[in-house]
């Protein structure tokens, strides 16, 4: 299937909407994200709409999605620019000026396509242009399948682990220079 990756825009924040509370449905989704689908369906339109506008835009957060040629979204990854001496949005510190990717998401139609590649890489794109020459994610201990799929992409386990409402998670990077 022809699908094209690209950044959200602002008005399509009832897009972005519907897509989180699908993935917040995914049998995987009480380890994958840190967001319970409840909490998510209870937030404002305002909510979204603000989170819509500041990953269509920002320098700090970039939303990409992907789009079959009828318009519906089936997968998305987000980067999160994190600075030296940040917090991140688990709460531990930040000590590289990198993006962390979060809120992975690929219906299980797609899965096994190449399709999260293609995500990733636009991520990394948008990183490099920034400045950013590594991403970062974290993944739950327990969801093998999601570990194995970004050790395929070229992320390498760090060793450290952090604590969330979700359990343990494991951090791994993936340098993105050029060359």
């Amino acid at each position: 299937m022809d699908l094209r990756i690209r950044r959200v825009r602002a008005e399509e924040w009832p897009k972005v909407r519907e897509l989180r509370l699908t993935a917040l449905r995914d049998p995987q989704a009480s380890i994958a994200f840190l967001e319970p689908h409840a909490q998510a369906a209870a937030r404002p339109d305002d909510f979204w709409q603000g989170r819509a506008a500041g990953a269509a835009s920002g320098a700090s957060v970039a939303q990409f999605v992907a789009e079959t040629p009828e318009g519906r979204w089936v997968g998305t990854a987000t980067g999160l620019r994190e600075e030296p001496g940040s917090e991140d949005v688990l709460g531990a510190a930040v000590d590289h000026l990198q993006v962390h990717v979060v809120g992975v998401y690929v219906e299980p139609d797609h899965r096994g396509s190449g399709l999260i590649r293609r995500l990733f890489d636009a991520v990394a794109d948008w990183a490099r242009d920034s400045g950013v020459d590594r991403l970062r994610l974290c993944v739950h201990v327990d969801n093998g399948r999601a570990r194995a799929a970004y050790e395929r992409l070229g992320f390498d386990d760090t060793g450290r682990r952090i604590e969330a409402t979700v359990g343990t998670e494991i951090e791994m990077v993936r340098d993105i220079r050029a060359g």
